[in-house]
């Protein structure tokens, strides 16, 4: 293991103490521990003062130990120990952690580390010229099926090429961090298969199926297959075979552009709203909800079940509108933007 030391006496502030909101946290880990063993709250204390600092000082060392009551040095180990504890100053809009270990290293992570390279600095754990960002190679991060992959403070953005990595270091270069699109950057549902569900594709005929028993929920991933699907007829290879094709690999036939129940679309305004704010939509499908006319929230905001079940068509993952509530988070949207979306939902949109 390597050594892990304290920053330079330079860069070390003369002193740290919590914030009104980080102080009413730390007393909240503090009281979820008995009485006389207030110290196993050391990395969680620690944590929030990386998360205040964007670093651990020894000032905050020190302060943490006389919080608990605990010798520096006990502090001072922990802090060391633990690799997810920034001991040097960081970028303070993106510390890009870049994983490398094999599934990521086979899928392209040398490539990121090089981006990270030209775009922050050649070395690790220095920032770039105006401190605004700094970059690490980390080991296993999680994610390993979403390969390649990095972590941005607390947010992991996978499925990642080169290019689109120098997109997302440029947008918190910009201060636009909190606009990125977390989790996988393709048209991906979480750690799904990128061809689309092979089971278990209907969520609402599952959790129905669970209610009465278990034969139903077995049953269920059958009844989302498009009838156009079902009645084809297998060729003899497929009968021979019948794992050669995966299901996922057929798209759905899309929905007419002339069916009643298409959302009226408009022009392109000259100011279109972010859909990618909305959970649950990624640059690919704010793209092809441009492409039949939705640009704003409003207009998400006002669809009715049918006009749901329409654009549904048009997604490679069915049922993400009413999973994540497409509606209602527009509505919050439309009415007060970001601000209203934390008041409505409790946190701010990813």
């Amino acid at each position: 293991m390597s050594v892990r030391r304290l920053a330079e006496p330079a860069y070390q502030p003369p002193a740290f103490a919590f914030n009104k909101a980080m102080a009413a946290q730390a007393k909240t880990w503090i009281k979820k521990y008995p009485k006389g063993r207030e110290q196993s709250a050391v990395i969680p204390l620690l944590m929030l003062a990386q998360e205040q600092e964007g670093w651990v000082t020894r000032a905050a060392i020190e302060h943490v130990a006389d919080t608990l009551a605990m010798p520096y040095i006990r502090v001072l180990e922990v802090a060391t120990f633990y690799t997810q504890f920034q001991l040097k100053p960081v970028g303070t809009r993106a510390h890009v952690q870049v994983c490398g270990t094999t599934p990521c290293a086979l899928r392209g992570a040398e490539e990121l580390k090089e981006v990270c390279r030209n775009k922050i600095h050649h070395e690790q754990f220095h920032t770039n010229a105006s401190g605004t960002l700094s970059w690490e190679e980390v080991e296993c991060l999680g994610a390993c099926v979403n390969a390649p992959m990095v972590m941005i403070f607390k947010d992991t953005y996978e499925d990642l090429t080169p290019e689109r990595l120098a997109e997302i270091i440029d947008e918190f270069e910009a201060g636009k961090g909190a606009k990125v699109p977390t989790g996988p950057q393709i048209d991906r549902w979480f750690s799904a298969p990128e061809s689309g569900f092979t089971s278990l594709a209907d969520e609402k005929a599952l959790k129905k199926g669970a209610k009465s028993k278990p034969a139903a929920a077995a049953k269920a991933p059958a009844a989302a297959v498009p009838p156009s699907n079902a009645a084809k007829p297998k060729t003899a290879s497929e009968q021979a075979s019948p794992a050669v094709k995966s299901p996922g690999k057929k798209a759905a036939e899309k929905p007419s552009l002339d069916h009643k129940d298409r959302p009226k679309g408009i022009e392109r305004p000259a100011k279109t709203d972010d859909l990618k704010l909305i959970s649950g939509v990624g640059p690919k499908i704010e793209k092809t909800l441009h492409s039949i006319g939705i640009f704003t929230y409003a207009q998400v905001a006002s669809w009715k079940k049918a006009e749901r079940d329409w654009v549904d068509g048009y997604l490679a993952f069915h049922g993400r509108i009413e999973r994540e509530d497409w509606v209602k988070q527009a509505k919050a949207l439309a009415k007060g933007g970001v601000e209203e979306y934390v008041r409505v939902f409790g946190k701010k949109p990813v």
